[in-house]
């Protein structure tokens, strides 16, 4: 199954808490968005998981078993780090031989055939891709893995367009073909919201919300129209941020839209819109 369950877990550095009792249970074969600002903690949670850092506190376990030192456990997670960590001199395609050795499972074709597709010359060292290359060879070897829980951290950094939209198909066919549990930290949020499908927020270090994406926009809304009629109509609502160019206002609610608000605005001549992830993201972290 390989379902995560991050349990109570805190990580502090000398004076700065990193995490703060963050209790997540992550099932099996859903891919989740983390998401959260600069130094909101969303890498030292991968870090934690994958057992390259150690909790200050609380546990963190797959299918019941610990990560903590568990070779067994910690070979079903592959982590594509935004920092390089292979070495600089070694070919691309000697580093696809040398993660076999690791990850049985590791499909050697399918590697070759998306170097092929992503222009990636395999014959290359790591030190000599550029930005976005490095990304594409590590984005490959993580498709590739076939590992069972598999962690993206800014999996796109330095890709343009074009491939970023490569990037994103082939994640979607890859896990239809064989579900896995995929968790994505990025800042791309408008990007990577068509293809998460569950949310894990967290600011400073603690855990904000975790929702269905599917039932996070179906319960929010946007109410725009002249300021003095918008602030009527959010009044008692629960209205997560605001915009104001001029008179014109624009809020955020976070509730189902229901009969009597569609007859409030109706009268306050307001007008509805769908919110986006990223501006409830916005709004939630501000």
């Amino acid at each position: 199954m390989k379902t995560i369950q991050i349990k109570g877990v805190s990580k502090v550095y000398g004076q700065t808490k990193a995490l703060d009792k963050v209790d997540i249970t992550i099932e099996s074969n859903r891919i989740y968005g983390l998401l959260g600002r600069n130094g909101a903690g969303k890498t030292t949670l991968l870090n934690l998981v994958t057992n390259r850092i150690f909790p200050t506190e609380g546990e963190i376990l797959i299918d019941g078993e610990t990560v903590f030192e568990n070779d067994r456990v910690l070979g079903n997670i592959f982590y594509m780090t935004e920092q390089n960590l292979y070495p600089e001199d070694e070919r691309v395609r000697n580093i696809y031989k040398w993660t076999k050795e690791f990850y049985p499972s590791f499909d050697m074709e399918y590697a070759k055939d998306l170097s092929e597709r992503f222009g990636l010359d395999t014959k290359k060292r790591v030190k000599n891709l550029s930005t976005g290359y490095a990304s594409i060879f590590k984005a490959i070897a993580a498709l590739a893995s076939n590992a069972d829980i598999v962690l993206y951290d800014e999996p796109v950094l330095g890709l343009d367009a074009n491939h970023r939209d490569m990037f994103y198909k082939e994640l979607i066919s890859n896990y239809s073909e064989n579900p896995k549990t995929i968790i994505i930290s990025t800042h791309l949020i408008e990007e990577v919201a068509p293809v998460i499908e569950e949310a894990i927020i967290i600011k400073e270090g603690k855990l904000i919300l975790k929702r269905s994406v599917e039932e996070l926009l179906s319960e929010a809304y946007i109410v725009s129209g002249e300021a003095s009629k918008v602030d009527e109509y959010i009044q008692g609502r629960k209205c997560i941020g605001i915009d104001s160019i001029g008179s014109f206002k624009s809020a955020t609610v976070l509730e189902a839209v229901n009969n009597k608000d569609e007859a409030l605005a109706e009268k306050l001549e307001l007008e509805f819109g769908k919110a986006e992830l990223q501006k409830l993201f916005i709004s939630l972290t501000n």
